[in-house]
């Protein structure tokens, strides 16, 4: 397989190619026809969904107006009523067609394709200026490239979350979330974290940092020393990046490191990813992890980096249990497994608007879920 994927076409008569851009590492696609603004929606999305994709040559707002238009008839909206849909039989299979759903609308929209020349400039009518949104994403400048709109207007809407920030209570500041880095926009967890009390202010190991603003919350509480670690170089640029906005560089020491540093903590926090499903898409691996590969490696090797006396402090959502992928029990028999006891569990509900959304199709899951900090540590010798 090619290191540097390309996409072929015919236009004018004669065949073109260019380099494929997918940080979901999509393949290029197999079919691909040009589209304008003479387009109707309908057409376009009847293409699409059959694999078809469309490279743009029309104006680029009409593009992100078509757009729309497939994604109302990705939902179902202007489309002849059809039979009522079987009623899922439990949460896990609900889940699953709406995982399946979404993956499908997913495919369906990424069809609508953009070119970009090599300074990353869009050669249509009314484009805006994404070049510096492109060059965060995907390095330095070089080669002309087709892309999907939907990615590019990711690209866009990151760039934009960067710039502003994201506020965060538990801090007292922004947060400048990087492309491809989980954005903290879920602030309850933070809360546990900022109140917990601290089993030592001397050390702290912060799993999976992210944009490192866990860490950032242990530094403000006091923690003279935390060493935050990531398997994501983008993670780590931009937890760099956040720590050096807080003036905060001077206690957090960052490390492309899986799971655990050297050495021992009176403190290890982790936050892995709630959910054990395939992620469809690269950011949503903050969100789902299959079979719970970072849960369990953080279990497994905690104890062996527990200073004694100390505490793991692990911050998990319980709506895996909710949708059926992960039962209380499975989870209880791991921390067991470990030797560690749970000394404390600190409970806090989510105010996402999701949570009282009754259109979502995880409504029921959603409106049960809770998420937990729980303390542990070592039993009594």
């Amino acid at each position: 397989m090619s290191a540097t994927p390309t996409i072929h076409w015919q236009e004018d008569g004669e065949m073109r190619e260019a380099r494929w851009r997918s940080e979901n590492h999509a393949p290029p696609p197999k079919r691909v026809v040009i589209a304008d603004d003479t387009m109707p929606a309908d057409k376009a999305f009847s293409l699409a969904s059959e694999g078809t994709a469309l490279l743009w040559r029309g104006d680029f707002q009409n593009a992100r107006q078509l757009l729309n238009a497939m994604a109302r008839r990705a939902a179902g909206a202007g489309r002849k009523p059809r039979k009522a849909k079987t009623v899922p039989s439990s949460p896990i299979e609900a889940f699953h067609l709406h995982r399946q759903a979404q993956s499908q609308r997913a495919r369906t929209l990424g069809m609508l394709l953009v070119p970009l020349d090599p300074d990353y400039t869009v050669p249509l009518r009314r484009s805006p200026d994404v070049r510096a949104a492109c060059e965060e994403a995907y390095g330095s400048v070089g080669e002309a490239s087709v892309v999907s709109l939907r990615e590019l207007l990711g690209l866009i809407g990151a760039h934009e979350w960067r710039k502003k920030g994201v506020q965060v209570a538990a801090l007292g500041a922004c947060i400048h979330p990087h492309y491809g880095v989980f954005s903290p926009v879920r602030g309850e967890y933070l809360q546990l974290v900022a109140q917990a009390p601290l089993p030592s202010t001397a050390l702290a190991f912060d799993i999976g940092t992210g944009t490192g603003v866990i860490a950032a919350v242990l530094a403000k509480r006091g923690v003279r020393r935390v060493v935050a670690t990531d398997t994501d170089p983008r993670a780590l640029a931009c937890a760099v990046d956040n720590i050096d906005r807080l003036g905060l560089s001077g206690q957090i020491e960052l490390q492309l490191v899986n799971l655990f540093p050297e050495g021992k903590a009176p403190l290890i926090v982790c936050n892995p990813p709630w959910v054990p499903a395939r992620p469809n898409a690269a950011i949503e691996r903050a969100v789902y992890d299959p079979d719970s590969a970072m849960l369990k490696g953080f279990l497994s090797g905690l104890a062996a980096h527990l200073e004694p006396g100390g505490e793991g402090w692990l911050i998990l959502s319980d709506l895996a249990e909710h949708l059926g992928l992960r039962d209380r029990d499975q989870l209880l028999a791991w921390i067991d497994d470990t030797g560690l006891k749970v000394l404390a569990r600190h409970d806090i509900r989510p105010v996402h608007p999701k949570a009282v959304d009754d259109n979502d199709p995880l409504h029921a899951a959603r409106s049960a879920e809770v998420t937990s900090l729980w303390r542990l540590g070592q039993h009594a010798t």
